[in-house]
């Protein structure tokens, strides 16, 4: 899921910017790794500590890539926002 799509799903869309700001300054700890660009990419510069984690943690996850890009899931756009981020109810 993207920024974007984070943001639009909470009620403020063109505000992706603000997730990202929103999800650093949180105080519970928060999936980041499954919030990624729109483009299907990992914002963190490739190589980097940050990216190589953010890809490990997706990849642990089933998450597959190709190349640098993310292979998207079925559409989530009918799911809430709550089980988007933490996963369906138990």
């Amino acid at each position: 899921m993207s920024y974007g799509q984070v943001a639009r799903i909470a009620g403020y869309p063109r505000h992706a910017r603000m997730v990202s700001k929103a999800m650093s300054r949180s105080a519970d700890p928060l999936p980041w790794h499954r919030v990624i660009k729109s483009d299907f990419t990992i914002a963190f510069e490739v190589g980097s500590e940050a990216y190589n984690k953010q890809k490990s943690l997706l990849e642990k996850e089933g998450v597959r890539f190709v190349g640098r890009k993310i292979v998207p899931f079925v559409s989530d756009e009918d799911k809430e926002l709550d089980e988007l981020l933490w996963g369906p109810p138990e």
